[in-house]
């Protein structure tokens, strides 16, 4: 019994000297609320910590803690859940509806509330939306701890003065990746060389998502399910404070806000957002790291021009969004220029940095309030300056691009209105400043480096026909995309059905038919059928499914058809002859069969995983289709003749001689090739076309101006593409630009792929205008020597079969609901590409 004792004695204060090098000044904490150490098995900071435990330990301060609560606001790609932890004192949980009302109060511009200091200060910390930056998670573990049971002085009036919400994993699909990997390599004794494999993930690594999306890009886009739960939950309780823990290069120390100066001219957010309270948080997250002597910078780095990061979307909600950056153990220890980063020493300091967060919200909650208050009456009375009333948008011809969009307005509390064929956004509301961020565009910055994009205009993403008003005529308010525009049941045929390819989900239709066995043709030429009194047109690209062709009976056929249709909500429309009002008939040579894609990927090392992720979600989440992920170590081993499309996105292809005539002997027997951004320059440069890349003339002998060597990153990042929005001269007869209904589209170029348009007359599908500026920056010399004589998207003829190159990422994040028709396009019509000669 006495060496039980002694035993469960030294064990105790072997755990609260663990606890003390991160919280010592927190005691004394109730006894019977077990620590992270007690409920692990672990150290902090010992090992990675999978999510599972993590919301487990979550669940259980719940259950044991009337300070404590936990909610479920959605769950991951892969299943894992997303969790709130609330904390607050019992006497708050017991009046929190009404807490809520209170601070809800102060982002309503029709109240006007002075109770600044009597509401508890809404706080949200939130941690680990890039997987590969564990130390967040196991600080979330350790302020969930503090903060429900200490019983500390500090500790206790921030419960009765705050309400704390712990989102501690936001992406949990790619630390759980990244745990895996650190723990499965982890030395006894820890290894701190650099060059150890734990400290080398392989490809993709644990920073994104399921589908390798950066999900810290996605809170303006909202594609991905952890960041659409996360602005429903946002926009249910709007917090004053919202942290965004990330991690940096192991050779840095230290970042906190104040940013980098914002590359805007004229930053949609307040001046009093960036520059005091910025410096009034600054001054506390300064104080608690020199506390612990911690080095850090600010001011010089990651500006938040771009609104749609965890640090910067709370800023146009009323709220202080803020980033920290901590250099990374990447692993559990590791050499740097200054001896070992280990891995608790990285926990630390966001542990710190989260309890100075919590400290300067709550001494300065009044402060925060009357912020929140002035953000959003300052936000009718900006709009109330501008002569813009509203904006006008829609687009007749394809209704579910139109309610992807109108989706997106009302995921960000937009309000949005209905006038006869139109729909219109007023710019008098409350969220007018999301307003600015979907449709206002810019040509003047005060910066021309950027961490991100420069351009985010969202309504050019869906190639949305807009235009601003000067009055309104509102008409009825749209609360969902339910019932939009309900597309009229397709009428039975025993003849054959034609599906309007103008639709965004006219391929994820088309892939349904096929895969249920139907054969579909596609028309080359456009026509006008006889349905209704009038006819109905019909454009490039329109589905002709043929009855009688079938090897399924009349009933088998409408079956699939109604199926389809009832899924995807595409207009399609029976008719009982094939002779047409105008245009070809439905038997014509220009109606061509289509084939059945079957198509795979180059995956892995050297291949950007973001863009490959985009290939993949879109397939997965919009068409349905399945795509086989080649990984570059199994290239040599595959069979490319089961498949007749092969997509290489960008990256860096380090192909032998003999891989490459694999490639290409492939495409010669007729298949098709899709290469995108620096894998398109990649088919140039190895010769697999013909085609040239876009070439400046330069005089090699003139000379250099000198300039000031600490200018040299500012003058070099600008002429780098961070992301522009541009305008391209689209040939919508071209089947790469079937069920467009414009010739000028936007497109999204963040990269440096300078594409020549082809020599023969019909290859270059897409051309940048003769004025195609739209959004972002972008250098005159740049704009001159290289986007304006360039090409967006050529076709090239390789033996029978066709390379396709897209200079620009059709499929950018996921959001580019305009121009993934090209890339859709390309997989299920580019078989039927044939490059004319001149």
């Amino acid at each position: 019994m006495l060496k039980k004792t002694l035993f469960l004695l030294l064990l105790c204060s072997g755990v609260l000297q663990a606890q003390d090098y991160f919280h010592k000044k927190f005691h004394p904490f109730t006894t019977d609320i077990p620590t992270p150490q007690e409920f692990l098995g672990y150290d902090i900071g010992k090992h990675h910590t999978r999510h599972d435990l993590i919301v487990a330990y979550l669940e259980k301060l719940a259950k044991v803690s009337d300070q404590a609560s936990i909610q479920e606001y959605g769950k991951t790609h892969e299943g894992r859940k997303l969790v709130m932890l609330t904390i607050t004192t019992p006497e708050n949980f017991s009046n929190l509806a009404t807490l809520k009302q209170q601070h809800l109060a102060f982002t309503d511009p029709s109240k006007t509330v002075s109770n600044y200091d009597e509401v508890p200060i809404f706080i949200n910390l939130g941690y680990n939306v890039h997987g590969n930056e564990p130390s967040g998670s196991e600080a979330a573990l350790l302020m969930a701890y503090t903060l429900v049971a200490s019983n500390h002085h500090e500790i206790q009036n921030y419960r009765k003065n705050a309400i704390i919400f712990i989102d501690p994993t936001i992406n949990p699909d790619g630390r759980d990746r990244h745990t895996q990997w650190a723990n499965m390599y982890q030395g006894n004794p820890e290894v701190a060389d650099p060059q150890d494999a734990e400290h080398n993930e392989y490809w993709p690594g644990g920073r994104t998502n399921h589908y390798w999306f950066d999900l810290n890009r996605d809170w303006l886009l909202g594609i991905h399910p952890e960041s659409r739960g996360k602005l429903v939950w946002y926009h249910q309780w709007y917090p004053n404070v919202v942290t965004d823990f990330h991690e940096m290069g192991t050779q840095s120390s230290y970042f906190f806000e104040p940013m980098k100066a914002n590359g805007s001219l004229d930053p949609i957010m307040p001046k009093e957002n960036y520059e005091d309270l910025n410096e009034i948080f600054g001054n506390y997250f300064a104080q608690a790291l020199d506390s612990i002597g911690s080095f850090y910078f600010t001011k010089e780095a990651f500006d938040g021009t771009y609104p749609g990061y965890g640090s910067s979307y709370p800023d146009i909600q009323g709220g202080l969004g803020l980033l920290f950056e901590q250099a990374s153990s990447r692993g559990h220890r590791q050499k740097t220029a200054f001896g070992e980063i280990t891995f608790p020493f990285t926990i630390r300091n966001q542990y710190i940095s989260s309890i100075a967060t919590v400290k300067a919200a709550v001494e300065n909650k009044a402060y925060l309030r009357k912020y929140q208050q002035d953000f959003f009456k300052s936000a009718l009375t900006n709009a109330g300056k501008s002569k813009i009333r509203g904006y006008s948008f829609g687009d007749a011809y394809d209704v579910n691009r139109t309610k992807a969009f109108i989706d997106k307005l009302l995921l960000h509390k937009i309000d949005v209105y209905k006038s006869g064929e139109r729909y219109v956004v007023p710019t008098g509301q409350p969220q007018y400043r999301m307003v600015q961020t979907m449709f206002e565009t810019y040509e003047k910055y005060r910066d021309s480096v950027y961490y991100d994009a420069s351009a985010w205009s969202v309504a050019n993403f869906y190639n949305m026909k807009y235009k601003p008003l000067n009055s309104l005529n509102l008409g009825e308010k749209v609360e969902s995309t339910e019932n939009v525009v309900p597309v009229a049941p397709v009428q039975k045929s025993d003849y054959a059905y034609i599906v309007d390819w103008d639709d965004y989900n006219a391929p994820a239709l088309l892939n349904q038919l096929q895969h249920k066995g139907l054969v579909v043709s596609s028309s080359f030429k456009p026509f006008t059928a006889k349905i209704g009194p009038n006819g109905k047109k019909f454009n490039y690209g329109a589905l002709v499914i043929p009855v009688s062709l079938q090897k399924k009976s009349v009933d088998e056929v409408y079956r699939i058809v109604q199926k389809a249709q009832q899924k995807f909500q595409v207009p399609v429309y029976g008719v009982p002859t094939g002779y047409n009002i105008k245009g070809i008939d439905l038997g014509s040579r220009n109606v061509k069969t289509l084939k059945t894609p079957k198509a795979a990927m180059l995956i892995g090392q050297g291949v950007r995983s973001y863009e490959a992720g985009e290939v993949w979600h879109l397939l997965d989440t919009r068409v349905g289709m399945p795509i086989t992920k080649v990984p570059m170590r199994n290239f040599n081993r595959i069979n490319l003749d089961k498949y007749n499309l092969l997509v290489m996105v960008s990256g860096s292809y380090d192909l032998t001689q003999k891989q490459r005539d694999k490639i290409k002997d492939w495409v010669n027997k007729g298949n098709t090739l899709i290469t995108i951004g620096t894998a398109a320059k990649w088919a140039i440069e190895k010769k697999l076309v013909s085609e040239k890349l876009t070439k400046t003339e330069t005089d090699s002998m003139a000379a250099v101006e000198r300039k000031p060597y600490v200018d040299a990153p500012e003058n070099i990042g600008k002429e780098q593409i961070g992301g522009v929005i541009l305008k391209v001269d689209l040939d919508t007869t071209h089947p790469l630009g079937f069920g467009y209904r414009d010739q000028q589209i936007p497109v999204y170029k963040n990269n440096e792929v300078w594409l020549s348009p082809s020599k023969n007359a019909y290859a270059t599908v897409a051309q940048y205008a003769d004025e195609p500026h739209i959004d972002g920056f972008i250098t005159q010399k740049n704009m001159e020597e290289f986007i304006k004589p360039s090409a967006s998207l050529l076709v090239s003829k390789l033996g029978n079969g066709r390379v396709i190159l897209f200079a620009d990422n059709p499929n950018f994040r996921g959001s580019w609901y305009g121009t993934n028709r090209l890339f859709l396009n390309a997989l299920f019509l580019g078989d039927k590409v044939n490059v004319p000669s001149n």
